[in-house]
C-alpha cells in the first residue's frame, strides 16, 4: 500500500468513506485474490497521481464481511466510487490503468 491509499474497515467505512468530503474509490479486495494483487500497484500509482481529486481506499473483503454484503460485492476485484455517501460508479473485475483513469474521470465528472 502506498503513501497514498487508505485502509478501511466494517468499522470505519461510515466515517472514512460515506461522510468524506471528497470522492472515494474504494477497492474491494482478498489476500488471496490473484487478480487483485496484480491490481493494487496499479491503484496505488492513481493515488500518488489523483491525490488531490480522489481517495484509493482499500477493504479485505474477508475481514469486513459487512460492507462487502451491504455493496454487494460478489466478484473480486470490485472498485465502487463514492461521492456524498452514495455509491455513483462500479467498475467490476481486473482492469488496464488507462481504463481505471477513464471510469474514474467519468464518475468525478
Amino acid at each position: 500500500m502506498s503513501d497514498y491509499t487508505l485502509t478501511v474497515t466494517d468499522d470505519t467505512f461510515d466515517e472514512l468513506v460515506l461522510t468524506s468530503s471528497g470522492p472515494v474509490l474504494v477497492d474491494f479486495w482478498a489476500p488471496w485474490c490473484v487478480p487483485c494483487k496484480k491490481l493494487s500497484p496499479v491503484l496505488d500509482e492513481i493515488a500518488a497521481e489523483y491525490r488531490n481529486k480522489i481517495i484509493i481506499a482499500k477493504l479485505d473483503v474477508d475481514a469486513n464481511p459487512n460492507s462487502t454484503k451491504n455493496y454487494r460485492v460478489m466478484s473480486l476485484p470490485t472498485m465502487i466510487v463514492f461521492h456524498s455517501g452514495e455509491a455513483i460508479h462500479r467498475i467490476v473485475g481486473p482492469k488496464e490503468k488507462a481504463s481505471l483513469l477513464n471510469a474514474i474521470d467519468t464518475a468525478l465528472s
